[in-house]
């Protein structure tokens, strides 16, 4: 559920960026409706009630929707006034490359990686294979946002919207079943194979 509630501004972009620009009347006034421009602004918008409402309800926010929202008003708010849609796809790519840096640094700085920081209170696993699930993450950020940058960039027309949204989303679903198939051998029964009682 709340994969989806993080998804959602993204999916109504889609749906308002695939649309013909058309004026629609609403409140007495007359709106465009329709196309990048306008779907960034409403991405803007949703965005903030999103974690606005996020934030209400939990009193706070993960580092990494912190971030996503700051990216999302920041290069949002540069496509909106300079009517250029090149700001906005700088965001996935920029976005996941501040993520798997995030990742590995933490292999280096502090006591524990950023995934057994986020996974410990779920399962315990052997120190070295927190380091290598960790990694993964690094590679998998990485690449995730080479692929984003490629569809935005070097592909033309308006792919790099289809992957914003389902490319994305896909991959990384594909990417958390394969970390559940790893992790599965270190689980049995649904609690840790790894003790740290004395045999």
């Amino acid at each position: 559920m709340k994969q989806f509630i993080d998804f959602l501004p993204l999916i109504i972009f889609f749906i308002v960026a695939k649309m013909d620009p058309r004026e629609v009347s609403a409140f007495g006034q007359i709106f465009e409706l329709g196309g990048i421009i306008n779907a960034t602004a409403i991405l803007i918008a949703t965005s903030v009630i999103v974690y606005s409402l996020l934030w209400y309800k939990q009193k706070s926010l993960e580092k990494g929707q912190i971030f996503t929202l700051a990216a999302v008003m920041i290069l949002g708010t540069m496509t909106v006034l300079f009517r250029d849609e090149t700001f906005l796809k700088w965001k996935a790519p920029i976005v996941n490359w501040v993520f798997a840096l995030a990742f590995l640094g933490s292999q280096f700085i502090g006591s524990k990686p950023l995934i057994e920081r986020m996974l410990s209170h779920a399962m315990k696993l052997p120190q070295e294979v927190w380091y290598k699930v960790n990694l993964s993450w690094v590679v998998f950020f990485t690449l995730l946002g080479a692929a984003n940058w490629f569809a935005a960039f070097m592909v033309s027309g308006d792919f790099w919207i289809d992957f914003k949204v389902f490319g994305n989303l896909i991959l990384t679903f594909a990417f958390v079943i394969i970390q559940f198939m790893f992790l599965n051998r270190y689980l049995q029964d649904g609690q840790p194979a790894h003790s740290d009682k004395p045999e």
